[in-house]
């Protein structure tokens, strides 16, 4: 049987994902303890937690993250459990079409769920100009909700305002894009453009602020992406599969330049 995640598991929570070479913050867990508890699970065994998993719900969507189980317990039906657990509070709670991005080792248990795959998404790394020259304007949440839904096909506002006000945002007349800051470097996303003429001024903005390591998820299927990081000196550091379950999502990949989160919440 599996249980509520407590704020008491944040912190072994964070140093088994630290150990997996996972990005991820107390943040992220605030956020998803705040807007959907339900859906963050813990399975236990007597008061030690063997598994842990997330999920949050943006309207009729939802996504799935955070799934890890003790590594002496992988292999045992926890993974399977969990995932079951965050799927039912989901569609509880009027979830549609359920999203998560899949390790390679992960992709055939969620077949077995019913996933189905919709894209790849490439992590891509690379280095910041430095130049710290530009400030960004004040931001303009409505323009950022408003492309965001074009890309994904859902309001996710709480999202994007988490992220987005953690960060610096820059926007143009049908795009923007968010550095958030990390310990061991720079996040680039959400980046969201309507026009992809008006990603590449985007990506000088942040790039010219920003020093050090800078790393983004990107949708493979957005070619104009890819040839913007290459071009920018930027390589491809790790593919994972994104996958839905349930209705087809209106997932417009050409609009998605960069993912909000590193895997935990789309």
């Amino acid at each position: 049987m599996v249980t509520p995640f407590l704020d008491t598991d944040i912190p072994p929570f964070l140093s088994m994902a630290k150990e997996e070479g996972w990005i991820c913050h107390r943040w992220e867990f605030d956020f998803l303890l705040k807007n959907f508890a339900q859906g963050c699970l813990v399975k236990r065994d007597g008061k030690s937690a063997l598994g842990y998993i997330t999920s949050v719900q943006f309207g009729r969507s939802g996504w799935i993250g955070n799934l890890l189980v003790q590594q002496e317990f992988r292999r045992s039906g926890i993974g399977r459990e969990l995932m079951q657990g965050a799927i039912s509070a989901l569609l509880k709670s009027g979830v549609e079409t359920v999203w998560l991005t899949a390790s390679e080792q992960g992709v055939e248990l969620y077949r077995r769920l019913g996933f189905v795959p919709t894209d790849h998404i490439c992590r891509w790394s690379g280095e910041g100009a430095g130049k710290g020259l530009l400030q960004p304007g004040v931001p303009d949440f409505e323009l950022v909700k408003a492309v965001d839904r074009e890309g994904w096909g859902e309001r996710r506002d709480s999202l994007l305002v988490a992220t987005c006000s953690r960060g610096s945002l820059f926007s143009s007349s049908a795009g923007f894009i968010c550095c958030q800051p990390w310990e061991d470097g720079t996040q680039i996303g959400p980046w969201g453009c309507l026009v992809a003429s008006q990603a590449w001024p985007l990506l000088d903005q942040a790039l010219s602020g920003v020093k050090g390591r800078v790393f983004l998820d990107v949708p493979a299927s957005n070619l104009a992406a890819s040839a913007l990081l290459g071009q920018s000196g930027f390589f491809v550091k790790g593919r994972s599969t994104l996958m839905h379950l349930g209705t087809e999502p209106r997932y417009h990949p050409g609009k998605v330049f960069a993912l909000a989160s590193m895997g935990s919440m789309g």
